[in-house]
């Protein structure tokens, strides 16, 4: 269930990334290993394999990319699993190069629910 409304949505946001005139643009491999702890206790870790597509447009002040693949959780006292995750997100350039809006939209699956993230920041340029 959970693959079929990730699988139709990679697919649009593919659709309408390659719609948009990129001033640059290609394939690229991202692997990421993410852990957590509460206190000095290791809880688990997700070790993501992403093929994705970046690029930019509007002379480099607008960037994006599209990114997923395979994703295995293990941890401290659970069984490990391999689900799939993906992870949509860019960037705007607002003032003269030294402020960037930059945001990013995740997604985890999972037997019973998937997970679902967002970050949104600022970035100044010194």
């Amino acid at each position: 269930m959970i693959m079929n409304a990730i699988i139709p949505a990679s697919f649009v946001a593919g659709l309408a990334i390659t719609a948009i005139p990129a001033a640059h643009s290609g394939p690229y491999f991202n692997s990421e290993i993410n852990s957590g702890f509460v206190g000095s206790d290791y809880t688990a870790s997700l070790v993501e394999n992403h093929v994705g597509w970046e690029g930019s447009v509007d002379g480099g002040h607008v960037s994006y990319y599209l990114q997923g693949g395979p994703a295995l959780l293990f941890g401290d006292g659970i069984d490990s699993e391999l689900e799939f995750s993906g992870k949509a997100g860019g960037s705007v350039a607002l003032a003269h190069d030294k402020l960037d809006l930059y945001g990013e939209v995740s997604v985890l699956s999972g037997d019973d629910d998937s997970s679902y993230g967002t970050k949104v920041g600022l970035k100044y340029n010194f």
